[in-house]
């Protein structure tokens, strides 16, 4: 008995860290970052002191659970940077940055955010920005990006992608999806025609007046 007690105590400190970031991750998609810790220590069914026991401060927290996604967002653009188009590797890397934050709402929050002390996440976000640079840089080159857009322009894209609000999560990506093919005919010198993503229902089905 006494052999298997450091163990489970481990055993234990993982589960506890695993809900303390589900619920985190959770609380900051519906709440937002400013939540406090009380709450993400209820949802996660320990004390306030398992959180911090784990997470010495909440940019740490913060940090932990959005980890994932900005190694993702990284990968997105290091793909782009890799396509032998230009045009089409920005193109590609737009959508598909569209479509990871409109599965996970709270990554916008945590990419915008600074965090000085959470290296990781810092130098794979600078890494990302760094590498959206470059993307750019290489799309205008080829005459098919427009001469004016800057990382800015990027940057604004996906703030913007955040505020999408729809009756469902497919509907949110599909509106995601619509509003990328829009952005990217707004970057491009001449746009090319061609259908558009299907549009979503964004507002509940309006019932006829009795």
């Amino acid at each position: 008995m006494t052999a298997h007690l450091p163990h489970n105590l481990r055993s234990d400190a993982r589960d506890n860290r695993e809900r303390i970031l589900d619920a985190a991750r959770s609380v900051f998609v519906t709440d937002g970052l400013e939540v406090p810790i009380r709450e993400i220590a209820r949802r996660a069914e320990v004390g306030p002191a398992t959180v911090y026991r784990h997470f010495p401060t909440k940019e740490m927290l913060v940090a932990e659970a959005f980890t994932d996604q900005m190694r993702a967002c990284r990968s997105i653009v290091e793909d782009g940077l890799a396509d032998p188009d230009p045009w089409h590797g920005f193109r590609g890397a737009i959508e598909q940055l569209c479509d990871l934050q409109a599965r996970d709402h709270g990554f916008t929050a945590a990419f915008m955010s600074s965090f000085p002390h959470a290296m990781d996440f810092a130098a794979i976000r600078t890494s990302s920005l760094t590498g959206a640079t470059e993307l750019i840089r290489r799309a205008k080159a080829t005459g098919r990006l427009r001469p004016e857009i800057g990382l800015d322009d990027l940057l604004l894209t996906i703030m913007a992608n955040n505020g999408i609000h729809a009756t469902t999560p497919a509907a949110r990506l599909a509106a995601s999806r619509r509003f990328a093919a829009h952005m990217i005919r707004a970057f491009e010198v001449s746009p090319t025609s061609g259908p558009l993503p299907s549009a979503p229902r964004l507002l509940p089905a309006i019932m006829p007046i009795r």
